[in-house]
């Protein structure tokens, strides 16, 4: 016998195609005895349901794409982690991509990689610009992580980019520390995530009276492990030294407290540090890492639940929704923790 379909199972609980079909989706007018009968009727005969099927029934495939930079960045890595829970307690299936935050690849998903094998996007992207989302097909639904999101253009979650580096900078003034650096800021770029963060930062030194020093404003090639190894030791090779570290990232912190700790600098009696993202890693460094949390769950359930209610709604459905999530500070060893 091939895999049993409705009809075997019509035929063994001695009911209609269409009751089968109503106790499969939970229908409310079906008495308990008929619900028995076809619950038993498909133990007994091993029916599965084919979720492909119905989906393609629907006009949907039952995936959505998740579209992030670089699956090696932890903090990529773990959101992604949180989406795909997600999706797969709202019963929909995650297809994760990495686009190397490379614009081409951006494009490529705000399209829909030009196939029909998604519902919609959730992307977190780098490269992209605001022109970019101008006159997009907005039926297919599209979530934007991050800060490239022009008024309007798609539905938005992010964390307070700005408040979340003012409050680490103030952590640190409270501290008693004065000479602060940012590790991975930009003074003068685009409204991207790091120059919100310097923004942050700025605001916290106007506040407190002191003047933001440029040559402790500095920007890496990449946000990795090695970039805040060796943005550290530039910085402490400076005539005035700082006394603080603010790392736009966790990576950049772990590496910048490696190279403090090989070149006999003590974290945090000489240097204090601060990371952001609260991967896994700054819980077991040695010295643990204060960071910014940014609420990945949070994030994660907001951004399906929004994706998911513009595909239900089969269109844009409204207005794009911007939404800001959760952080706080955790504090830890690196900062006096």
């Amino acid at each position: 016998m091939g895999r049993p379909r409705i009809k075997d199972v019509a035929e063994y609980a001695g009911v209609s195609a269409k009751t089968v079909s109503n106790v499969l989706n939970d229908y409310e007018h079906v008495s308990e005895q008929t619900r028995t009968a076809v619950r038993e009727a498909i133990d007994a005969l091993g029916y599965r349901v084919n979720i492909a099927g119905r989906q393609l029934r629907r006009g949907r495939t039952g995936v959505i794409a998740l579209a992030v930079p670089e699956l090696d960045i932890a903090y990529f890595a773990e959101l992604a982690k949180h989406v795909m829970a997600e999706t797969e307690r709202r019963g929909s299936t995650t297809l994760l991509l990495e686009t190397g935050g490379r614009r081409e690849r951006e494009l490529a998903a705000v399209h829909g990689f030009d196939a029909q094998f998604t519902d919609g996007v959730i992307l977190s992207p780098l490269a992209l610009q605001p022109r970019d989302l101008a006159g997009r097909d907005t039926r297919l639904p599209l979530v934007l992580l991050g800060e490239c999101n022009p008024p309007g253009s798609a539905d938005h979650v992010a964390i307070d980019n700005v408040t979340a580096a003012r409050e680490a900078t103030e952590h640190l003034l409270a501290r008693g520390r004065r000479r602060i650096a940012v590790v991975g800021g930009d003074l003068r770029g685009p409204q991207n995530t790091s120059r919100l963060r310097t923004v942050g930062y700025q605001e916290a030194l106007s506040a407190a009276g002191l003047p933001v020093p440029e040559e402790l404003v500095l920007p890496v090639p990449a946000f990795r492990w090695a970039d805040g190894a060796a943005a550290a030791r530039t910085l402490m090779r400076l005539s005035q030294r700082p006394d603080a570290l603010l790392c736009l990232n966790d990576h950049l912190a772990l590496g910048a407290v490696r190279a403090l700790h090989e070149d006999g600098w003590s974290v945090p009696g000489d240097v204090e540090v601060v990371g952001f993202d609260d991967i896994e890693a700054t819980r077991f460094s040695i010295p643990t890492i204060t960071t910014v949390a940014p609420d990945k769950p949070g994030i994660a359930r907001r951004a399906v639940e929004l994706l998911l209610d513009r595909i239900d709604a089969g269109g844009p459905g409204g207005p794009a929704v911007d939404e800001t999530a959760g952080h706080r500070l955790i504090v830890r060893e690196s900062s006096g923790g």
